[in-house]
């Protein structure tokens, strides 16, 4: 099975000390400074998101990395700072500790990570184009009782364009597909 498929959540912890080989910065715009652990993904994340920005914006269409891998103590401290609110994911179940995830915005959300980034032209255009490179909204509309985690129309999860390509198809979510 390849590294990308690992099922991360709450019921399917990863182990503190997990640090992904081989963390690369994609050429893609961020919203975090330079040098900042944020810019950082698995190197077929990165190659992927490349392409998908790069696609993006050749439609005109400017999307913006705001978070890409996380370590767990830096986990730990979201989820303290949240007072372990469910929709903060507790140290261990982030995907972004797997160096596979990102968060994305835009300009005119004035780079948050807002449910109303949906209904943004490049939430749209994310939505109907993030599979053909190999990603899924991870954390769907209506799947909270699945995923254990509310609607996210930011987060990506790369699990390469066919695994993608099915889940984007099928409507299944990553518990269910595994």
């Amino acid at each position: 099975m390849p590294p990308y498929m690992i099922l991360v959540n709450r019921d399917h912890p990863l182990n503190p000390y997990y640090i992904p080989p081989d963390l690369t910065e994609p050429n893609i715009p961020f919203y975090a400074p330079g040098n900042d652990p944020r810019r950082l993904l698995h190197p077929a994340a990165a190659s992927a998101a490349e392409q998908l920005f790069e696609s993006a914006h050749q439609n005109k269409i400017y999307l913006w990395g705001i978070s890409g891998y996380r370590s767990y103590e830096r986990q730990k401290e979201l989820y303290q700072a949240a007072s372990g609110r469910s929709t903060v994911a507790p140290p261990g179940c982030s995907e972004h500790q797997t160096g596979f995830a990102l968060d994305v915005s835009c300009a005119s959300q004035g780079y948050e990570l807002e449910e109303s980034f949906a209904f943004s032209p490049e939430g749209k255009w994310l939505a109907s184009h993030a599979s053909l490179f190999g990603f899924i909204i991870r954390y769907p509309k209506n799947k909270e009782s699945i995923t254990g985690f509310p609607w996210e129309p930011w987060h990506i999860r790369y699990i390469g364009p066919e695994i993608a390509s099915c889940i984007n198809l099928t409507g299944l979510t990553l518990e269910e597909l595994l």
